[in-house]
């Protein structure tokens, strides 16, 4: 595909206005063609307002990692672990659930994380690439990313973990005692051990960083529409538009990048992906008392606190109960309480709490590239919990086979087909 026979720049229909979506359009739009960025949400809203805001390029690891089969139905009986199932869910998730953990053996969790690193391991240089002299730069904070443990056993306990982070090229400090509350004096006293990574970043308000890339799109001559994506419609073999909820929108090609929503639309192209929703929560703590120097991972609990614009958020939590439930109750509790165990001299004036949608496809890979029975539509999403961290990078490469043009690594692990 790329650019029509007589020269002219073709017209590019981007479904999905979160990072992902938004990054493609801007590289698209860069690479002179015209853009019309279409979603049922305004820019920024749904996962890339609520993610933890962390360009965590060493989260190359899956979930499925060897062990987790025996550990699973412990965890979702304890009240103090941070993997939720909405029971009444099971019969329809089972399919899925159980394609998704058939990933629970070492050769693939090593291929998923070597999968994963072209796209989240340079996460701060795409951003800064993307947002170079747009509205959004101010909002673009480089950073390490801390990682904070009980003790050197509970660190050790993670040996797995930090092997593949070291195969794939990650390099750290591991912080012990006082070198640890030098680093980040936030953290109380139960933690006495500590892993510090460099060359990470984080976002100080994920949502409006994601509406100022959106503006800067626009001022590129690309278009914002929001809208339903219906359906596509072709002109024989052809490409010719997008059915909406707003009427029609002619283009000559699509990018599919609605998230967690993304499954019906490639339905309509012939393609049933296992695609299910990893609902996230978080808690924002207004006007904090004390802020972390940089985003920190606690281990105990499995969330995130990363300093924000006036607030403190705290993200984590895996919850599988599909796109319609209302957020459960359990997960903000237990946040709550594992921020205040961290944390115990932080108090705040207020909280605000969000649960939103993650899209993981069964095997923790993303779909990215163009579809071989219809090479005009382009599938990028399927990021699970590394939207933000791997947007850029994911829109680079979108653009990047439009024109033709390609990455110097392998493709195919992202390859729609693999679930034909």
């Amino acid at each position: 595909m790329g650019n029509k026979a007589n020269g002219s720049a073709e017209t590019i229909a981007v479904i999905g206005a979160g990072i992902v979506g938004v990054s493609a359009a801007i590289w698209l739009a860069r690479d002179g063609h015209k853009v019309v960025l279409v979603d049922r949400l305004a820019p920024g809203e749904a996962a890339s307002h609520g993610n933890a805001g962390v360009l965590a390029s060493c989260s190359v690891v899956p979930v499925t990692v060897p062990g987790l089969i025996a550990k699973a139905p412990g965890m979702l009986f304890d009240r103090e672990s941070p993997l939720f199932l909405r029971w009444s869910c099971l019969p329809r998730l089972m399919p899925w659930l159980l394609r998704y953990l058939s990933h629970c053996r070492m050769e693939e969790t090593e291929r998923i994380a070597a999968a994963l690193t072209p796209i989240i391991g340079d996460s701060l240089e795409q951003h800064q690439a993307l947002a170079h002299g747009t509205p959004a730069e101010r909002w673009l904070v480089p950073s390490d990313y801390v990682f904070a443990y009980r003790d050197r056993a509970a660190f050790e306990a993670d040996a797995l973990i930090w092997r593949l982070r070291g195969e794939n090229g990650f390099t750290w400090d591991l912080l012990e005692g006082s070198a640890l509350s030098d680093t980040e004096p936030s953290l109380g006293p139960d933690f006495r051990c500590g892993v510090r990574l460099a060359g990470h970043g984080h976002i100080k308000d994920p949502g409006r960083y994601v509406k100022d890339l959106a503006t800067h799109l626009e001022g590129l001559g690309g278009e914002v529409r929001q809208a339903e994506v219906q359906d596509f419609v072709f002109d024989g073999e052809t490409l010719a538009g997008l059915e909406t909820s707003a009427g029609r929108i002619d283009c000559d090609q699509a990018v599919v990048a609605g998230g967690a929503w993304s499954g019906s639309l490639t339905k309509r192209l012939g393609l049933a992906v296992p695609l299910e929703s990893e609902r996230g929560y978080h808690v924002e703590l207004l006007e904090p008392s004390l802020m972390p120097r940089a985003p920190v991972m606690v281990t105990t609990g499995k969330f995130v606190a990363t300093p924000m614009d006036g607030r403190l958020r705290c993200a984590g939590i895996v919850e599988f109960g599909g796109l319609d439930a209302e957020p459960s109750r359990a997960p903000f509790t237990l946040l709550l309480k594992q921020v205040k165990q961290a944390f115990p001299a932080l108090t705040w004036s207020g909280v605000v709490e969000w649960m939103g949608h993650r899209p993981a496809p069964s095997d923790s890979i993303p779909l990215i590239g163009p579809l071989a029975s219809r090479p005009d539509v382009h599938l990028a999403f399927g990021h699970h919990h590394v939207g933000l961290t791997g947007g850029p990078k994911t829109g680079r490469m979108v653009a990047d086979l439009v024109a033709g043009r390609r990455p110097n690594f392998d493709l195919s692990p992202y390859r729609p087909e693999r679930f034909s």
